[in-house]
């Protein structure tokens, strides 16, 4: 509800595009800044004690949002600072969250793979009611209470963890391990995930101008109609989770790395459709075919960043992949706002279709030369360590 209900709440409190890029811009800066540390913290006090005090700690920072705009005392470097505090727990969140599963599901690449796309499609299923129910509610009670809804969720989270997970125990370091840049070590070395990693740089720069550029597109083009950004987000949700049962299905046949070059081959094709000023049906089925695509890139890859690394350095290494992807992210959600001001919605669909398409390019190619180093030998730093994988 809050992917939508959130730059909802900045477009009609500021008016401003370039606001709302500013702080969902911030809610992404934290990635980059504190990514990589994050993956120490992890290995130390382990992934369920993270994910319990992120839960824990974005309880009351989202609340304060709505609650401050209600007693007058929100101000726009507030808001940021919010969110920007907000955003310094998603790293360590979503890497010990990932983390479990190779725990639960041990190292076999395509089994880690497939737990993933059901993951995926879990992770998704919330989208296909979460921001049709806001279309319909904003419209009726504004979109701050949408944020008191979203910080409940938090407390739910905390609590469903604290019963019921028992995995995410601490990590024993080895040598591998040693140091705060460990995992950086290792994607340097490694001739497939390093390469990979630097392609998340320019491929969630594009991705992430989505979560600017889809309410923009409804508020703007469409009228200003909050349904419409609601069924736009609603229909991503829908092809992701088809596309998980899918690419469960299509890892019994194919290696994960040949499914995720397929997929990025895709990736770009049904966004540069709304560059064109089409109608907002038409607008949305391109984000459902976006949506069925992304399983085939983000389960596989998943499968394989989960089980090549040792386990003593994973957490570490997953931490510098989600640094790399913080990287260009914050730059796609700064950059819609301007270019929108500077050439409206088409620009915005076109920067985005294109940065897409280059990074699936980049990433094709570094997976087809990762692969064919793979075929000649291990990489060099895992020659004594790494558990054995398929690895692409």
């Amino acid at each position: 509800m809050t992917f939508l209900a959130l730059p909802w709440f900045v477009l009609v409190t500021s008016g401003s595009a370039t606001r709302m890029s500013f702080v969902l811009a911030a809610e992404i800066v934290p990635l980059a800044l504190f990514g990589i540390p994050a993956g120490s913290v992890i290995a130390h006090y382990g992934a369920r004690r993270t994910m319990l005090v992120a839960d824990a700690a974005r309880v009351p920072l989202t609340t304060l949002v709505p609650v401050l705009y209600w007693t007058g005392h929100l101000s726009f470097a507030t808001l940021v600072a919010l969110v920007f505090v907000s955003g310094m727990f998603f790293a360590p969140y979503i890497t010990a969250q990932r983390s479990i599963i190779p725990e639960l599901f041990g190292d076999d690449e395509k089994l880690v793979s497939k737990a993933s796309g059901v993951f995926g499609a879990a992770t998704q299923l919330p989208m296909i009611v979460g921001p049709a129910l806001t279309g319909v509610l904003i419209p009726l009670i504004g979109a701050a209470p949408m944020l008191v809804v979203d910080g409940a969720t938090f407390l739910f989270a905390f609590l469903v963890v604290l019963l019921f997970v028992s995995g995410g125990k601490p990590v024993a370091g080895d040598e591998t391990s040693r140091g705060i840049l460990a995992g950086v070590r290792y994607l340097a070395r490694d001739p497939l995930l390093g390469p990979i990693t630097l392609t998340l740089i320019v491929l969630d720069g594009a991705a992430n101008g989505l979560t600017v550029a889809v309410p923009l597109l409804a508020f703007t083009r469409y009228h200003r109609d909050a349904h419409v950004a609601g069924w736009i987000f609603t229909g991503f949700g829908v092809g992701a989770i088809v596309g998980s049962a899918l690419v469960v299905r299509l890892l019994d046949r194919m290696t994960p790395i040949r499914i995720a070059c397929g997929g990025m081959a895709l990736l770009a094709v049904p966004l540069w459709t709304i560059a064109w000023p089409v109608q907002w049906p038409i607008a949305a089925a391109a984000v459902v075919a976006t949506g069925l695509i992304v399983p085939f890139v983000n389960a596989p890859m998943m499968g394989i960043i989960s089980t090549r690394p040792p386990l003593a350095v994973r957490a570490k290494v997953m931490t510098a992949v989600l640094t790399a992807s913080g990287l260009g992210s914050p730059a796609g959600r700064l950059l819609v706002g301007p270019v929108y001001e500077l050439g409206g919605n088409a620009a915005v669909w076109v920067v985005i279709a294109g940065g897409v398409t280059l990074g699936a390019a980049l990433f094709v190619l570094a997976a087809w030369r990762g692969s064919r180093a793979d075929t000649r030998g291990a990489p060099p730093q895992a020659e004594a360590t790494l558990p054995a994988h398929a690895g692409g």
